[in-house]
């Protein structure tokens, strides 16, 4: 066996050209276009680089050993590879013939710095107030879902809530390749595995969720919810699993739940829709949206809470407990906004000071301010969004 920094080593040197990019803590993404084209993002923004391969072939080559050091393989038959660098960078790379104009690769650079809350407040993804919110949401065990696009910061939104988990708790994390790095002490990963080349070994995330029941979770996470094992989750989040957390692709707290509720139906698991939505409803308490906004920086723009499902009218009904609003450009072409409590006080309240945990001071002000009564039923000035 090569050692594996040996290993680590020659790997590096196969993808010279972009070496200093790989090794930069700036770069967030790299992003080559076959041999001659070679994107980076920083700071959430792209630029075109000067770096080049010497040819298909070297690129190639690159790949090549990439898939090696994950024991893949990727060639013209199989031509999309998805694995780690040693560092714990994520590749994905796929070959011509399927990508005619020369291999094409993405690379999301793993950061060796844990985006904690405190990072997340300086760089003003979110407000101190809505960290303590959080904190009260997490502790008293709600579900919540984690959503934005691609790029948007879910996963490190999901590693730094993870460090509201009261420490006694034992935490299992399901994901498909690892990027969960959970602040806690008492954590068990387990990670998905693809078929060998003849078919066989795979392990799905549904294969690992059924085996998480059975490991005593208190909480279960799941890095990204991509199908069916979303009805999984749903049913274990309704049969007492509370606490759990997980992130998915949507752009806004509406599409989270008609994502959900798609990737619901890829489970061979027959429901009527109805029957499907109540659960749904249910299970999920706290909808958590991010997004990369225009100029780059990646921030919470949605808190929001579900209440239930309204079989008479056949909507979700949600409501936002924050919300981020924007006040166009400042001097630098940055985009001005803040993230505000909406002076709605959420239906969990009981739950919370169940837990002996409350709201910060300035939502109950919030909620003053805009003459909130609790056990309105949640549509103050804000309707049920139809999901659907």
């Amino acid at each position: 066996m090569i050692p594996k920094d040996v290993y680590a080593e020659t790997l590096l040197q196969f993808f010279e050209p972009i070496r200093k990019y790989m090794e930069d803590p700036k770069v967030s993404d790299i992003m080559i276009n076959g041999p001659s084209q070679v994107f980076v993002e920083r700071h959430g923004l792209l630029e075109l680089t000067d770096a080049r391969f010497d040819s298909r072939e070297h690129l190639i080559a690159a790949l090549r050993n990439a898939a090696q050091f994950v024991g893949k393989h990727i060639s013209e038959e199989k031509p999309i590879l998805e694995g780690r660098l040693p560092d714990g960078s994520r590749i994905e790379a796929v070959l011509p013939p399927a990508a005619p104009e020369g291999p094409c690769v993405s690379i999301r650079r793993f950061f060796k710095e844990t985006l904690t809350v405190q990072r997340l407040m300086e760089f003003g993804a979110m407000t101190p107030e809505c960290a303590t919110t959080l904190q009260a949401l997490v502790i008293s065990k709600l579900n919540v879902m984690i959503a934005g696009g691609t790029g948007s910061g879910k996963t490190s939104m999901l590693n730094a809530l993870s460090s509201f988990i009261p420490e006694g708790e034992r935490v299992v994390v399901i994901e498909d390749s690892k990027e969960v790095q959970l602040q806690r002490q008492h954590v068990v990963n387990l990670e998905a595995r693809p078929p060998d080349p003849k078919g066989r070994g795979a392990v799905s995330i549904r294969d690992l969720f059924k085996a998480t029941l059975r490991l005593r979770p208190d909480r279960i996470v799941v890095g990204e919810i991509r199908g069916g094992e979303a009805l999984d989750l749903i049913q274990a989040m309704t049969s007492g699993h509370g606490g759990c957390m997980a992130t998915l692709h949507a752009t806004h707290p509406k599409d989270t739940i008609t994502r959900l509720e798609t990737m619901c139906m890829m489970s061979d698991i027959d429901m009527p829709l109805t029957a499907m939505r109540m659960q749904l409803a249910s299970a999920l308490n706290i909808i958590l949206q991010v997004s990369r906004l225009q100029d780059g920086t990646r921030k919470i723009t949605h808190v929001s809470e579900m209440l239930g499902f309204d079989i008479a009218t056949g909507t979700y009904q949600i409501q936002d407990l924050f919300r981020r609003e924007y006040h166009g450009l400042d001097a630098n072409g940055r985009i001005r906004s803040e993230l505000v409590p909406t002076g709605i006080l959420p239906a969990c309240l009981p739950q919370l000071h169940e837990h002996g945990v409350d709201l910060p001071a300035s939502v109950y002000d919030a909620a003053r301010r805009v003459g909130y009564q609790p056990g309105a039923g949640g549509h103050h000035g804000h309707g049920g969004h139809h999901g659907g």
